[in-house]
């Protein structure tokens, strides 16, 4: 369903950008069947909501802290293999420099 070549273009590559113009009115929460990371109808996962604002905290502040390349800025390859779980082909090294200083990314327990 997620790899159908009648509801995307290009399937099996890694386009992120297609849910910025072609395919922006996709709905994730399970209206829309063309994508369903967590589930559609009665059985949908009751964490939807708390799991994707929990997403975009998360990865706002990491990129808030950190400024995030690959060594040497390579590009990296998005290829994956298929099977139970979707494993990339090769791994992903990235180097994470802190954008704050080090008393300011962490909060201190009273």
């Amino acid at each position: 369903m997620h790899r159908d070549p009648r509801v995307w273009s290009k399937p099996l590559e890694f386009q992120p950008e297609r849910f910025l113009n072609t395919h922006k009115d996709v709905d994730v929460k399970g209206q829309h069947y063309e994508l369903l990371p967590f589930g559609g109808g009665r059985r949908s996962c009751p964490g939807i909501t708390f799991g994707l604002q929990m997403t975009n905290l998360a990865l706002a502040s990491f990129l808030q802290a950190f400024e995030v390349t690959t060594p040497s800025n390579a590009q990296v390859d998005m290829s994956a293999t298929f099977g139970l779980t979707n494993i990339k082909t090769t791994p992903l090294e990235v180097i994470a420099k802190p954008r704050l200083p080090y008393h300011l990314l962490f909060v201190k327990e009273h």
